[in-house]
């Protein structure tokens, strides 16, 4: 391979650079300071090689040239390498080979629907959940038609529920506004849940327009490229990114392009193991040519960000089981969370958030007060108490939480009937329903409240003995 800098020096008269290179921003009359860094010391060779491949990432740009070879040899490998996915098998075209508006439509929902799916999910995880929302909502008007409940139900186990919520939203509101799905990523722009990257990839993908994509996979790979080491989660680093992969954008197959870039991030150019002799742009990859002098690797670029610590809540679950008549099947109470927030609009077991790590009568006592505001129930009064039974601890893990729940069965009597309960609190009127065990395990609940319930479950199977601490399953999610 030509050394980068050598074959840059051989190329570059005064003032050429300046006319070859498409820069990303408008030159500065005074020179900013250098932004690229190194984990290791540099040699003196390095230097000269760094300080013509690397710099201000403002500065940086692809060549004509350079981006014409990248196109050619990416498409084919993608051509011969690309997965089988459901979502790529949804054709645009018509059986004669014509653009079909109809097909357009059709690929642009699917689009939509895998990329708000693969967002924090895993392609194979992804699959299934494509399948089987596509089979119950083939088009935008037939989602359009769901309900949050409906949605949430399909959604369970993606995490992540706002986006379900969105993609009901969005198909309501384009539904509403005429039915016509938009084409280009201004107008993608204006529909509710619908971002930079996924109006990217649902107008190059669907509708063919040259517009390019950023997601991770894609900073990785262009960072390498461009041998970049600026943080990769500052929001000016984040807009150049976006520029330089727009003059990648193959103009012909810009959809094609798009994913081929994504797919060798996620399977080629990965962030810990990257397989570089298998890289179609390898020749190209100003990262990989400044490791072969032994001072950084492949790996160093982007820079990896420190990922922020995690919050440490604490919450008393009460898994409230009412029993009308002593021979009568419980029923389940399930609360509603609020629309906005983590987990909006989902369904759970009552549960009180606590300041601290707390003892038993601590929690009991702030389950007790909760449900007797938010419900009337008061053991004194309106029930009495069947079977309350300290069931176990379960850490849940979010993005930026972690949460410890502290389970209790919690079966009561109603003394005075159904009628008793209220959904009152604090002014503030509660959204709740009570279900059985059938209806609840139909229910589109997260993977956290089911984790609960399965714990239940498991108590009421061992004969109501309460689950050992070596014997709960701490599952992060």
């Amino acid at each position: 391979m030509v050394n980068l800098a050598e074959r840059k020096r051989k190329n570059t008269k005064p003032g050429a650079e300046a006319a070859a290179t498409t820069t990303i921003a408008a030159d500065s009359d005074k020179k900013r300071p250098r932004r690229v860094k190194r984990t290791r010391p540099k040699c003196e060779g390095e230097k000269e090689e760094a300080a013509a491949v690397g710099g201000d990432i403002e500065d940086l740009g692809f060549r004509r040239d350079e981006a014409l070879v990248i196109r050619a040899s990416l498409l084919e490998w993608y051509d011969r390498n690309q997965r089988d996915l459901p979502w790529r098998r949804i054709s645009s075209n018509g059986g004669d080979g014509d653009e079909d508006e109809d097909g357009s439509e059709r690929r642009a929902y699917a689009v939509w629907v895998s990329e708000v799916m693969l967002q924090q999910t895993r392609v194979q995880t992804v699959i299934d959940y494509f399948n089987r929302w596509m089979r119950k909502w083939p088009t935008l008007c037939h989602l359009s038609r769901a309900s949050v409940e409906e949605v949430n139900e399909m959604w369970a186990g993606l995490g992540y529920y706002r986006r379900a919520r969105f993609l009901l939203e969005g198909a309501k509101m384009i539904i509403d506004g005429g039915g016509i799905f938009p084409k280009t990523v201004s107008e993608l722009r204006k529909v509710r849940g619908i971002g930079d990257y996924t109006a990217g990839a649902i107008a190059s993908i669907a509708f063919k327009e040259p517009v390019p994509v950023v997601d991770g996979n894609v900073i990785r790979v262009v960072a390498r490229l461009k041998a970049i080491a600026a943080n990769p989660k500052e929001s000016a680093t984040i807009k150049n990114f976006w520029k330089l992969a727009g003059q990648l954008v193959d103009p012909s197959r810009p959809g094609d392009f798009n994913q081929a870039l994504m797919e060798l991030g996620a399977t080629v150019c990965t962030p810990l193991n990257p397989t570089c002799a298998a890289c179609p742009l390898s020749a190209y990859c100003s990262a990989l040519s400044l490791s072969k002098h032994g001072s950084v690797a492949v790996t160093d670029y982007p820079t990896r960000v420190v990922k922020t610590k995690q919050r440490h809540d604490f919450s008393a679950v009460s898994v409230v089981e009412i029993i009308e008549g002593l021979d009568s099947d419980g029923r389940f109470l399930l609360v509603k969370r609020p629309d906005e927030g983590l987990l909006a609009g989902l369904w759970e077991f009552p549960s009180v958030l606590l300041e601290k790590e707390s003892d038993l009568d601590t929690r009991r006592n702030a389950i007790d007060q909760y449900l007797r505001k938010s419900f009337n129930l008061d053991f004194k009064k309106s029930c009495s108490v069947v079977l309350r039974e300290e069931i176990g601890e379960y850490v849940h893990v979010f993005s930026h939480i972690r949460l410890k729940m502290h389970v209790e069965l919690l079966i009561v009597h109603l003394k005075g009937g159904k009628h008793i309960l209220h959904g009152k609190h604090e002014s503030k009127t509660i959204a709740w329903k009570s279900v059985d065990s059938t209806d609840l395990s139909n229910m589109g609940l997260s993977s956290g409240v089911r984790k609960v319930y399965s714990m239940i479950q498991k108590f009421k199977q061992n004969g109501s003995k309460p689950i050992l601490p070596k014997a709960r399953n701490k599952k992060a999610l």
